[in-house]
């Protein structure tokens, strides 16, 4: 019975130890880890509050991590929704330059029709000036 004792004994101890090093900085728990002996009360102790932290920090991280991953999952979605306005938008606007085109290509045909009847004008025009005498 005397080893179970001593093993709760010194499980008190190092949650004890655990308990004092949470106030204390990462270097200073470091250096007690390199100055301790491996397998002592001090070494476990300082192993244990370093493992602890570690898995807070790595938590952290985590957490953090999936924040960033939703936001640029978002921002993906985001960027697909422009991407797909875009081109609807880019289609309408070739769409209205098509029109654009013909339309312009029908103002030509009249211009030139209106320049024509112009001159057919001007030259009959001058022809009765000159057939009048």
């Amino acid at each position: 019975m005397a080893p179970l004792a001593e093993q709760v004994k010194e499980a008190d101890t190092v949650q004890a130890l655990v308990q004092l090093l949470r106030a204390r900085s990462y270097e200073e728990i470091r250096q007690r880890l390199y100055d301790s002996p491996p397998g002592s009360n001090w070494w476990v102790a300082c192993k244990t509050e370093l493992d602890i932290r570690n898995g807070e920090q790595m938590a952290a991280a985590l957490s953090a991590t999936s924040r960033v991953l939703e936001r640029l999952r978002a921002s993906t979605e985001h960027f697909e929704q422009l991407a797909d306005t875009l081109f609807h938008t880019t289609g309408e606007v070739r769409d209205l330059l098509k029109g654009t085109l013909e339309s312009g290509r029908r103002l030509e045909i009249a211009v030139y029709a209106a320049i024509g009847i112009t001159l057919v004008q001007l030259f009959n025009l001058v022809f009765e000036i000159f057939r009048k005498p």
